[in-house]
């Protein structure tokens, strides 16, 4: 995986570390043991992504820091799941999000933690990963950022142990390759607000990045390879709105590096404010990798909600 994903991955990341919510195990009496309650699940999840996708769209930092809750404030989830009887499993999950904001400086850390053994008893998941998130801003245009991400897969020394025991099969192993270990990356640089006006906001920023990988490499002596690698990143998030029914925004992720070459993301998307019950979102996403065989992906998605 290129260090390109970092940009949209830590963004996705900062979302999910949200302040936890609570909610009945199930929507009506006897809803669980009929599965009622998991399909109702099921349409949340599909709910929540669709107003998640227009939440995005609307880009609540385009006027800049002037809204922002100032201070130290936060949230932390927690989940466990442990069964026994036809199966012995377990799933334990952990994230948490800290900010702090202070006048023109805005700060975030995140952290995550999983860990999940299968029906079997096994452990399948062990994952650690942590995400900053900083803007300090000189006046109302100018700014810097700072952004920064690690990511730990313990399964990948669990699949190497099993390995060097013999009892993972020849597919075990071929998939094994190029799995990585530990994945860090950390980039900087200064931003600037081209137009900020209620109707049309357009910010550019670019900078730095360094990124530190551990991945498999069975020519290694200990099977893991590390390497650390200079990437150079830049951004564009336009938005306009045509009228309080309409509204436009384009948004470009640019990086590069030696070996992984260049990968540029870019996402359209319109959106109409029907009435009050109703709004559509039409979006067009391009993405392109130098070092794949077929470099360019390109996925349209449409998006509708409808209250009464």
């Amino acid at each position: 995986m290129k260090a390109v994903a970092l940009l949209a991955g830590a963004s996705a990341i900062a979302a999910a570390l949200s302040a936890p919510a609570f909610a009945q195990t199930e929507i009506a009496t006897g809803a669980n043991v009929s599965g009622v309650s998991d399909v109702n699940d099921r349409i949340d999840d599909v709910q929540e992504a669709v107003e998640d996708d227009f939440a995005r769209s609307n880009d609540a930092d385009r006027f800049g820091p002037q809204d922002r809750r100032q201070g130290l404030f936060g949230g932390v989830s927690l989940t466990y799941a442990g069964s026994t009887g036809n199966d012995e499993s377990q799933d334990f999950a952990l994230a948490g999000r800290m900010s702090y904001n202070q006048g023109p400086f805005a700060q975030s850390v995140g952290l995550g933690m999983e860990f999940g053994e299968d029906d079997d008893g096994d452990k399948d998941k062990e994952e650690v990963y942590a995400i900053y998130d900083a803007q300090y801003y000189f006046n109302d245009r100018f700014y810097a950022f700072a952004l920064g991400r690690i990511n730990t897969d313990g399964m990948v020394q669990e699949d190497l142990d099993d390995m060097e025991d013999g009892l993972l099969t020849q597919e075990e192993i071929d998939e094994l390759e190029g799995e990585k270990k530990r994945d860090a990356f950390l980039g900087f640089g200064p931003g600037y607000r081209i137009i900020n006006t209620p109707d049309t906001t357009w910010r550019v920023q670019a900078g730095v990045g360094v990124r530190y990988t551990q991945q498999v490499d069975f020519d290694e002596n200990d099977n893991l390879r590390s390497e650390t690698e200079t990437g150079y990143i830049a951004s564009s998030r336009f938005y306009h709105r045509f009228n309080d029914m309409i509204f436009l925004t384009n948004d470009t992720d640019y990086l590069t590096s030696d070996s992984a070459g260049d990968e540029i993301t870019n996402e359209l998307g319109l959106n109409f404010k029907m009435s009050d019950q109703m709004a559509t979102r039409i979006s067009y996403s391009t993405e392109y990798q130098e070092e794949r065989a077929i470099r360019t992906d390109n996925t349209l998605g449409v998006s509708l909600v409808y209250g009464f």
